[in-house]
């Protein structure tokens, strides 16, 4: 008995004709989705519910059937496509993406030996070698793709030590290991180093500008001080940019200076990288082609579904050093080649990531790319502008590209800020964040929509206006 009800409930499952009607179901409500995030001017950009009735809700869950499960889900959840979410850097992805990821999870090919990954172990090739000129690097470069910036820069980092330290993989160390970076970098590389072991110590951190650049004119003195405190500084991280502030480090300057010392030079351009695309603002990467690894993130600023990073390197071969380990049930002992990615990444099992990228490459180009980014880094501008022409708020700092932080100039304490950002999040219509520069809180924007309209703008500083009349 229990032998063909395990048939027919797994016959139920894989059905065919069943998967079928439920997947043009939901394809409908994702279509409703879009327009009407995208066309009706009240949707609201979170329905804001509180995290214990949120909970309770699907805790006394009941509905049996995947569509109501999956309008229930949209209806719960934060919208990304609609213009007023201008919150975290989270890109409302193309809808092209969201298929491609689709076909990846069916197909569910891992791609950490080639031979489960074929298809999509070469796309990872064709799109990083489509990409990699624009960031200045030639025929020995290359790179892999990877879940996320957080993990592309550990990877990355780990090469640094490989390349720049001694044997540590097989051996282990006693030496004190230290990398260089921005007072205002992403937190990623503090928990890089720490998960290597250098506790607070291996984070070299040098003060910024009053534009929330990295200061260096300074680096001399804190590599100065760093040999005297018996620490190897081996490499040093320049942001593109910084995640509070949107502004970009110099890269050219920071790149010299690590050619000066002989430093491993990695560029956490997650967010920023993709500038290199556009000829309005590819200036802002200016100095890439001296990074030894280059992070990009395409669930930011590429229309790509999280998480899809790539992980750019001047020398590929540097990235066969990351883990000297052997597996000879996946691949022979130094089989260094692009098919096997597991050789030179942290997941065994990979998720189908090329596929996204490639899908957009072959329908609409890099001009694709380029025009998402400009959109969206123009209205950051606007939005700047804006703050700056209206004496009820202040700016704080001009951003390079599509996040900006300010505030009303009678709401300027944590309390306050945190109380008006509480406001937008119950009313609903915009989500936004907030964070602190030099100590003090400022609301922040990430305008991820190139959908976003200067009256999206002037709605919510009249909002925020509105909401500041109560602080005390």
């Amino acid at each position: 008995m229990s032998i063909k009800t395990n048939k027919f409930i797994l016959s139920e499952i894989y059905n065919s004709e069943k998967f079928a009607v439920s997947g043009h179901e939901l394809v409908n409500l994702l279509e409703n989705y879009l327009s009407s995030n995208l066309s009706d001017p009240n949707k609201a950009a979170i329905p804001y519910t509180d995290p214990i009735e949120m909970l309770a809700f699907w805790q006394k869950y009941n509905k049996k059937d995947g569509n109501s499960i999956y309008k229930d889900f949209i209806a719960k959840s934060t919208q990304v496509h609609n213009p007023k979410y201008i919150g975290h850097q989270v890109v409302p992805p193309a809808p092209d993406t969201t298929l491609a990821s689709l076909l990846g999870a069916m197909l569910n090919n891992g791609g950490a030996v080639y031979e489960m990954g074929m298809a999509s172990n070469a796309l990872e090739k064709v799109v990083i070698d489509r990409f990699k000129p624009y960031f200045g690097y030639g025929s020995n470069s290359g790179g892999i793709m990877t879940s996320g910036g957080t993990l592309a820069t550990l990877t990355a980092l780990l090469c640094a030590r490989s390349e720049k330290g001694k044997d540590v993989w097989q051996h282990g160390t006693k030496e004190r290991y230290a990398f260089m970076v921005s007072a205002e970098a992403h937190y990623c590389i503090d928990r890089a180093v720490k998960i290597m072991g250098w506790g607070d110590e291996g984070v070299v951190k040098v003060p910024v500008d009053s534009e929330f650049r990295m200061r260096t004119d300074l680096l001399e003195g804190y590599l100065t001080k760093a040999k005297q405190e018996n620490i190897r500084v081996i490499g040093i991280v320049g942001s593109a940019p910084t995640t509070s502030t949107g502004n970009y480090d110099n890269l050219e300057a920071i790149g010299g200076f690590a050619k000066k010392h002989s430093l491993w030079f990695h560029i956490d351009g997650a967010h920023g990288g993709p500038a290199v695309f556009s000829k309005r603002y590819s200036h802002l990467m200016k100095g890439a082609e001296t990074a030894d690894s280059i992070t990009v993130d395409g669930h930011k600023m590429m229309m790509l579904p999280a998480l899809t990073t790539k992980l750019f390197f001047k020398d590929e071969k540097s990235s066969f050093k990351t883990f000297n380990q052997e597996a000879q049930y996946l691949w022979e002992n130094d089989q260094q080649d692009w098919s096997n990615a597991g050789i030179r990444t942290f997941e065994c099992t990979k998720l189908v990531m090329s596929l996204r990228y490639f899908v957009l490459l072959q329908c609409y180009g890099i001009e694709g790319f380029s025009a998402f980014l400009e959109e969206c880094y123009d209205k950051g501008t606007m939005f700047a502008h804006m703050i700056l022409q209206n004496p009820q708020f202040e700016l704080g700092t001009f951003p390079d590209s599509n996040i900006v932080c300010f505030r009303p100039v009678n709401c300027t304490s944590l309390m306050q800020i945190t109380k008006i950002r509480k406001a937008l999040l119950e009313d609903g219509r915009f989500y936004i964040v907030q964070t602190v520069l030099n100590g003090n809180p400022y609301l922040r924007v990430s305008i991820m929509n190139p959908f976003t309209k200067k009256e999206d703008f002037k709605t919510l500083l009249h909002l925020i206006d509105e909401f500041s009349l109560s602080c005390p």
